[in-house]
C-alpha cells in the first residue's frame, strides 16, 4: 500500500498549480495571445514550467501508487499529462503554443475537478 499522505500532498500541489495557471490565463483567448507581447511570452514560458512540474508530480503519483490510482480516473489523459512534460523538457524549441493553449483551456478544468475528487476519495 502506498503512503496516502504523500499522494494527497502531491495532488494538492497539482490542484493549486492548475488553479493558478487557469487564473493567470484568463486573458489568454487564443494561442496567438502568447506571441503578441513580452508578457504573453512570459505567460507561455511560465505555463510550460508549471506543466513540467505537474507532469513530474503525476509521474511520481503513478510510481508511488504502483500505477493503480490513475487508472481509476480514466476521464483524464494521464499519459498525455506525463507526456507533455517530456516534450516541453526535452524539445522546448519545438514547443507548440497552440497545444499549451488547448491544454490550459480545454484539459485543465477537467483535470482540476478530477484531482479534487481524487483527494476527497482518498481522504474518505
Amino acid at each position: 500500500m502506498y503512503r496516502e499522505e504523500y499522494v494527497v500532498s502531491a495532488l494538492r500541489k497539482i490542484e493549486q498549480t492548475v488553479e493558478r495557471v487557469i487564473e493567470k490565463s484568463v486573458k489568454i483567448n487564443s494561442y496567438h495571445d502568447y506571441y503578441e507581447s513580452p508578457a504573453g511570452m512570459e505567460r507561455l514560458e511560465s505555463t510550460c514550467m508549471l506543466l513540467i512540474a505537474i507532469g513530474e508530480s503525476i509521474k511520481g503519483i503513478d510510481k508511488i501508487t504502483e500505477k493503480k490510482l490513475l487508472p481509476q480516473y480514466p476521464e483524464v489523459d494521464w499519459r498525455g499529462a506525463m507526456g507533455i512534460r517530456d516534450i516541453i523538457a526535452h524539445h522546448y524549441f519545438e514547443l507548440d503554443a497552440e497545444v499549451v493553449f488547448n491544454v490550459v483551456k480545454n484539459e485543465f478544468p477537467g483535470l482540476l475537478c478530477t484531482v479534487k475528487r481524487m483527494i476527497a476519495d482518498i481522504l474518505g
